[in-house]
């Protein structure tokens, strides 16, 4: 059975009056209070970039007069730091204390008896130098062991900055930020004086040559892209397991930096003696230096330290204490 259909109900002039009135203009006393609360607010947006009412900017941490930091003609990750650079602004991976990683073992000539709290060798000494440019003592600083590679892999850092020898690559940037450099350096060849390359004058005596060197390291980039052995190079956990591997006669020849080249023949291989440097094709040397988390806010604030350090001479005076042996070593070309 279908619905009836309802009579539609006719609107009382009387409603209609109502609504009408309903859409009548705002009061004036209505309009008054509305532009007294929208007038302070038109006002700020218009004077916001020359008054109070402008927003902090966030490169700076809103500090008046702060700057970028000086960046070297070869640099690490340009970060900008969102809070300043003072002590007590850092945004640290533990509160108060700054915590620096290396690896295990670490090498002299940059550590002593793999002691990095002790000041001693080139890059603990380095470290504790940023460490007071940041603002902290000696007491203040904490170290912690990390794997090379597992510091220059992408995710969070259990640390504020690593100290390793790493060196500043473009491919490398893509997962950790860098600090400005603190050292130049260059790879050199560590063979047995009984090994069939101990003698070469080039690059070429080089080719048929077993070469090992440490695992993601510019060392074993250096074989590939420099040498170019006719074998494949041999790739190593440690710098430790790739000079066992020497002293056994697995390989022919190690490739490493320069300084720790210099440690092996002196005091950790037997009968063994660097065979020469290895440029770059580039002819730029390599450069060390500090990794950081990648984005991290202290990476800018490091970078100035480290600047600073170079340009007041410390570095160059730190090189001479702990690296004074690296010279006179021939350039194979």
């Amino acid at each position: 059975m279908p619905f009836a259909t309802l009579p539609r109900r006719a609107t009382s002039p009387r409603a209609t009056s109502r609504r009408a009135t309903s859409r009548r203009a705002t009061s004036p006393r209505v309009t008054s209070r509305r532009l007294t609360v929208l007038l302070p607010v038109l006002a700020c947006a218009v004077l916001a970039a020359f008054t109070a009412c402008a927003p902090e900017d966030s490169a700076t941490g809103g500090q008046a007069g702060a700057t970028p930091s000086k960046q070297p003609k070869a640099s690490g990750t340009t970060s900008p730091s969102p809070r300043g650079c003072a002590k007590g602004d850092l945004d640290l991976h533990a509160p108060g204390t700054l915590t620096v990683a290396t690896d295990q073992p670490a090498y002299e000539p940059w550590f002593a008896d793999d002691n990095p709290s002790s000041g001693k060798g080139f890059e603990s000494a380095v470290a504790y130098a940023v460490a007071r440019q940041l603002g902290f003592t000696a007491s203040e600083v904490t170290w912690t062991r990390v794997r090379f590679n597992n510091a220059i892999q992408p995710g969070p850092k259990d640390f504020d900055f690593d100290i390793n020898e790493f060196t500043i690559t473009d491919q490398r940037k893509k997962a950790v930020d860098f600090s400005s450099s603190y050292y130049d350096a260059t790879q050199a060849v560590v063979a047995l004086k009984s090994s069939p390359i101990a003698n070469a004058k080039s690059v070429a005596g080089l080719k048929d040559a077993k070469l090992g060197a440490q695992v993601n390291t510019t060392s074993y980039d250096v074989i590939n892209d420099v040498v170019q052995p006719a074998r494949q190079a041999q790739v190593f956990r440690s710098n430790d397991d790739a000079r066992q591997a020497l002293a056994n006669g697995s390989i022919d020849g190690l490739v490493v930096d320069l300084p720790t080249a210099f440690y092996m023949t002196a005091a950790q291989l037997e009968g063994a003696t660097i065979v020469g440097q290895l440029e770059q094709k580039s002819g730029t040397p390599e450069q060390f230096g500090l990794v950081l988390d990648k984005g991290s806010p202290l990476t800018a604030c490091v970078t100035r330290a480290v600047d600073a350090l170079r340009d007041d001479g410390t570095l160059e005076e730190l090189a001479k204490t702990w690296l004074a042996d690296v010279a006179g070593a021939p350039v194979l070309n």
